[in-house]
């Protein structure tokens, strides 16, 4: 691929260089280095003038830190004459913060959207954001993929005979429903109430999943809060087996291990959208690459061709 330049962050520099080996082009060389005031610096060490240029980096710990670093890549990049800066964001951490639910509260999602554009972004490469309304957050053009053609792929190789996906809330019940499509299963939902960032109450499943081999499929889980008093509700209803699924694996806070030690808990499968220490891995976690996707896409936007059918294979 000719005029095209690809560039990583500090976030995931694994998944960047997979999704250039998928693509048959380098991955271009990037330095940052630290003030003694603590001020970053980013300089692109490959040549960005009128060039087609994609910055790979997923917001993930520390955000802030990756955030500035995606500023400062973005600006050098519009800084050296390229002709198209598209940010590739596999985890895009502030779509949680998409409303005004309390009084004087920002919104985060729009912000560091508006900061993005500011810094020269021209066109976003998203996967699975929190909440469909972040596109409208965004000025320039946004390409949302979601990954649940990778996570089908998986489960395609279990007996779906008698398979309900279940959504924990109402919000994600929508790409639950896709995802049970693919698979050919039912699909069901927990009643959730969330009171704080790791207070959740899920009173009742809505659908049927007694004696059937439940999948909770969520957008992502960091604190597992969620999936675990799930875990509670569905235990009640005497399911015959259960999986977890999520296309973000953040799992922080010992989240990993606390879904592992449970027993009843077959399988948890995540992608590789944001990097998962070593340390962390468990026998009962399957990590599954969404590289080949991103850069399927990535090619599309550089050669000018349709994404939506990526949309269609992920969500049809």
């Amino acid at each position: 691929m000719r005029d095209i330049a690809v560039f990583s962050g500090s976030a995931h520099p694994e998944l960047a260089a997979e999704v250039c080996g998928h693509l048959g082009v380098p991955l271009s060389p990037v330095r940052t280095s630290r003030f003694a005031n603590d001020c970053l610096e980013v300089q692109l060490q490959a040549n960005c003038r009128e060039r087609d240029v994609f910055l790979i980096q997923p917001l993930v710990t520390p955000v802030q830190e990756n955030l500035v670093e995606l500023l400062l890549m973005c600006d050098a990049a519009r800084g050296a004459s390229a002709s198209r800066i598209t940010v590739v964001m596999p985890h895009y951490a502030y779509a949680r913060s998409d409303k005004k639910d309390a009084p004087r509260i920002s919104i985060g999602g729009r912000l560091v959207a508006d900061l993005m554009v500011t810094a020269g972004a021209s066109r976003v490469l998203a996967m699975t954001l929190h909440s469909p309304q972040m596109h409208g957050f965004f000025s320039v053009p946004v390409d949302h993929l979601h990954a649940l053609r990778e996570l089908a792929a998986h489960f395609h190789d279990h007996d779906l005979s008698r398979t309900t996906v279940v959504s924990p809330d109402l919000g994600n019940a929508k790409e639950a429903a896709a995802f049970a499509r693919m698979l050919g299963a039912q699909v069901a939902a927990g009643a959730k109430q969330r009171f704080a960032d790791d207070r959740v109450s899920i009173s009742t499943v809505i659908g049927d999943v007694t004696d059937r081999d439940v999948i909770v499929l969520d957008d992502e889980i960091a604190k597992g809060s969620t999936v675990l008093e799930l875990l509670d509700r569905l235990r009640e209803m005497k399911p015959r087996s259960i999986r977890v699924a999520c296309t973000h694996g953040l799992f922080s806070a010992g989240a990993l291990k606390r879904l592992s030690a449970q027993p009843d808990v077959l399988e948890i499968v995540c992608t590789n959208t944001v990097p998962i220490p070593l340390e962390d891995h468990t026998e009962k976690l399957r990590v599954l690459s969404i590289a080949p996707a991103l850069a399927e896409a990535v090619r599309r936007i550089h050669n000018g061709e349709s994404v939506s059918a990526l949309f269609d294979a992920h969500t049809a």
